[in-house]
């Protein structure tokens, strides 16, 4: 389907994509509990990949660039996996949020992977907004006592795979906004990325010693909501950033973070200390820290 809005209308669709995206986290954990966590995933990409066939058409292989079609999905599907199994496998709900405020991760990550990779420039400002960051993660982990790498220690030990998926995805993610820019040439291949992420998935449920999926009605509507929501996330968000106010909607992206953790909390029923929120906001913060160092000032040789 083609959409051609204007600047405002394209802006306002970027900026639902951002909210869409803020549900992604409580409802990817709420269908993991409905059908498993892997098998709940590959129910998702599946829904997701079928919605975004009817958004944006079947993807035509010779269509995509070769080198943005085998990086791309490598990284894309690897992210989509880190992430999705990191908030099923948490062992509780609180366990799944503070995982959701890992993988947000990703934005200071795609800062310092751009001074890495393509020579990006920025002001001094990076390092506390990095430190911010950093700091904002330890905080949220550490549970109701606010900073403390002791007791984060002990929190990422309780469960390395969850943890481990979920900082991974924050650089794969990093490694994937900074490398397939370079590769896709305009191309959007999000619906073959579903659809390599469902199989993938599928092949690792088939080898799994998860139950059978019992389907129900309000879960199937739950998977039905997720998948959509997932799916009309990146769909808009293209259109969004192809054709609305890119400054605004880079700007309000930083504050997902904030808008997940309030979703989950209340879709997922779970009570929040107050260090909680300060360590949400701390991240947000030295996320916007490391986006404003960078503003203005192009890569090396751009």
């Amino acid at each position: 389907m083609q959409i051609s809005p204007g600047r405002n209308t394209a802006t306002f669709l970027g900026l639902l994509a951002i909210v869409l995206w803020g549900t992604v986290v409580g409802l990817i954990r709420s269908v993991s509990e409905s059908f498993g966590a892997i098998g709940g995933a590959a129910l998702i990409y599946t829904v997701g990949s079928v919605f975004l066939v009817c958004l944006l058409g079947f993807p035509t292989l010779r269509s995509f660039p070769r080198r943005y079609l085998i990086v791309g999905s490598l990284l894309f599907v690897a992210y989509e996996i880190c992430l999705s199994l990191s908030l099923g496998f948490a062992l509780d709900r609180g366990q799944a949020i503070e995982l959701g405020i890992v993988n947000y991760l990703w934005p200071c990550m795609t800062v310092v992977l751009a001074m890495v990779i393509n020579g990006q420039r920025a002001n001094a400002w990076v390092v506390p907004g990095i430190v911010l960051s950093v700091c904002g993660i330890v905080w949220v982990v550490g549970g109701s006592g606010g900073l403390s790498w002791e007791r984060t220690l002990a929190n990422v030990s309780s469960n390395p795979l969850s943890y481990g998926l979920a900082f991974s995805g924050a650089i794969i993610w990093a490694v994937y906004c900074n490398v397939t820019t370079r590769f896709a040439d305009g191309k959007n291949g999000v619906a073959l990325f579903f659809m390599l992420t469902a199989a993938a998935l599928w092949i690792k449920y088939g080898f799994s010693a998860e139950p059978a999926l019992a389907f129900t009605g309000p879960a199937t509507l739950e998977l039905c909501v997720t998948g959509g929501a997932m799916a009309a996330g990146y769909a808009l968000w293209n259109v969004g950033i192809l054709k609305g106010n890119l400054t605004l909607l880079a700007t309000a992206s930083y504050f997902t973070p904030v808008l997940s953790t309030f979703f989950a909390a209340v879709w997922l029923s779970t009570r929040l200390a107050p260090p909680f929120w300060q360590g949400v906001a701390m991240v947000t913060a030295g996320s916007l820290l490391c986006w404003a160092a960078t503003r203005g000032k192009p890569a090396r040789g751009g």
